[in-house]
């Protein structure tokens, strides 16, 4: 499996995962597509730091070879993919913490 078909396969399950299994459907809110730049910022300037020294290193048989600040665009794929099953376990597991309903329960009715 190539790199690329590996981010493109992160991708895909974390949103899968993120929106059918654990329901938290982070990538749906407005609020994670408002911050994500922020995180994407710091993506792209920690590869950049470590794709341009020379730190990390790919098989240019294995990308794409789109690179964005030194770091191919797989890269920024696996680190969304990051973020997204990282937020979605926080949320979801955040929620059995909390006194009240149970945010991916549909609400009661009325009486």
């Amino acid at each position: 499996m190539t790199y690329t078909a590996a981010a493109a396969t992160g991708v895909v399950v974390a949103v899968l995962i993120d929106v059918f299994a654990l329901r938290s459907r982070v990538v749906l809110g407005r609020v994670f597509w408002c911050t994500y730049p922020i995180i994407f910022g710091f993506q792209l300037l920690s590869n950049g730091i470590l794709t341009g020294r020379g730190v990390v290193l790919y098989n240019p048989d294995d990308i794409l070879g789109v690179r964005l600040v030194y770091a191919p665009v797989e890269d920024l794929a696996f680190g969304f993919a990051l973020i997204v099953l990282t937020l979605s376990l926080w949320v979801r597991l955040s929620a059995g913490s909390r006194p009240g309903p149970d945010p991916s329960e549909p609400p009661a009715p009325p009486r």
